[in-house]
């Protein structure tokens, strides 16, 4: 087969591309949505019964006259203008917009106020997320991400990501007492919590493994169930373990010693 039979057959398996006449009919029914959904987000799924193509060249158009503002790929504003000037996107949908493409959980004081570890909420935002990097326009400009965490993470439920990530920062999130703290942790960790962050625990630090360690210890698991985070550490390894020095389990798991 010659370049030019080859290119001219690829050209027919491609599908016709919309007309101009088209995507300007296309782009007046979704400007007419857009105007009568009023203030909300809008994306490329809430229009599946129109050409997905001539969907996105409407969204684009609109997008540079102004009427609709462009968040991520695929994914618009539609604002209202106020006293103080055009709307913005309410943070939190947007979080959980954001959270349905990529697993998103809380992080640093936001992991503490989950659990209820602190009252604080914290200026900026944090959060906490398998993936390499959020959308800034979908997060905030403010918020502190903390990306790469460990791809076992996605099967977490946003509460016992929330431990894990208190666990990693050593409990130093906390408003309670040492004292307090290792019980509230040892308290969250009852039922069946402590099983599933040990499934996670061999794609933690190794602190993170040692911690854990010592709370399964605290908590009365068996050394069998214990047995592969024991295996993991390197003997010679000593760890900081912030908040929980205090544990009773901590030197038998290579806690640095309090001071």
């Amino acid at each position: 087969m010659t370049l030019l039979l080859k290119i001219a057959t690829i050209k027919c398996m491609r599908p016709p591309a919309a007309s101009a006449s088209s995507v300007g009919r296309i782009t007046r029914q979704v400007h007419r949505r857009i105007e009568r959904g009023g203030e909300r987000v809008w994306r490329l799924e809430d229009f599946r019964d129109l050409p997905f193509g001539a969907v996105a060249q409407a969204l684009s158009r609109l997008a540079r006259r102004g009427a609709i503002e462009r968040l991520s790929k695929g994914t618009y504003y539609r604002p209202r203008q106020t006293t103080f000037g055009r709307s913005r996107p309410n943070p939190v949908a947007i979080q959980k917009l954001a959270a349905r493409r990529k697993p998103i959980f809380p992080a640093g004081i936001a992991a503490a106020n989950l659990l209820g570890f602190t009252t604080q909420s914290g200026r900026a935002g944090e959060v906490a997320t398998s993936s390499l990097s959020l959308p800034r326009k979908l997060i905030g400009d403010d918020t502190r991400i903390h990306t790469r965490r460990p791809e076992a993470w996605a099967n977490l439920s946003e509460m016992d990501a929330a431990l894990l990530d208190f666990l990693r920062g050593r409990g130093r999130a906390s408003e309670l007492s040492p004292e307090e703290t290792i019980k509230r942790t040892l308290h969250l960790l009852q039922n069946d919590r402590f099983a599933r962050l040990l499934r996670v625990g061999s794609s933690e630090p190794p602190r993170v493994r040692a911690l854990l360690g010592a709370l399964g210890d605290a908590l009365g698991k068996g050394q069998k169930a214990l047995a592969l985070l024991k295996e993991s550490l390197n003997p010679l390894s000593r760890f900081d373990f912030g908040a929980f020095g205090g544990l009773r389990t901590a030197r038998k798991w290579q806690a640095k010693e309090v001071r």
